[in-house]
């Protein structure tokens, strides 16, 4: 609870046009929230042999991904 009033008050610093001193650790209570709401926790270190692997090249079934959105 306190990192989410902490994001919140940083959230709207920036929005007023202000610059945080401590860059990294709003980064850091982002990723930790991010963590929370995918139910993801540091003591895991289950690997993910379910995903398949990641394609290499952009090409698609012989068209390219840009094209796909056309």
């Amino acid at each position: 609870m306190k990192d989410l009033i902490w994001l919140l008050f940083e959230t709207s610093l920036l929005t007023s046009g202000f610059s945080l001193d401590e860059s990294n650790t709003f980064a850091n209570r982002i990723h930790r929230m991010i963590k929370l709401g995918l139910s993801i926790y540091e003591d895991e270190s289950k690997e993910d042999d379910d995903l398949p692997p990641l394609q290499e090249n952009n090409e698609v079934e012989g068209s390219n991904k840009m094209e796909e959105v056309d």
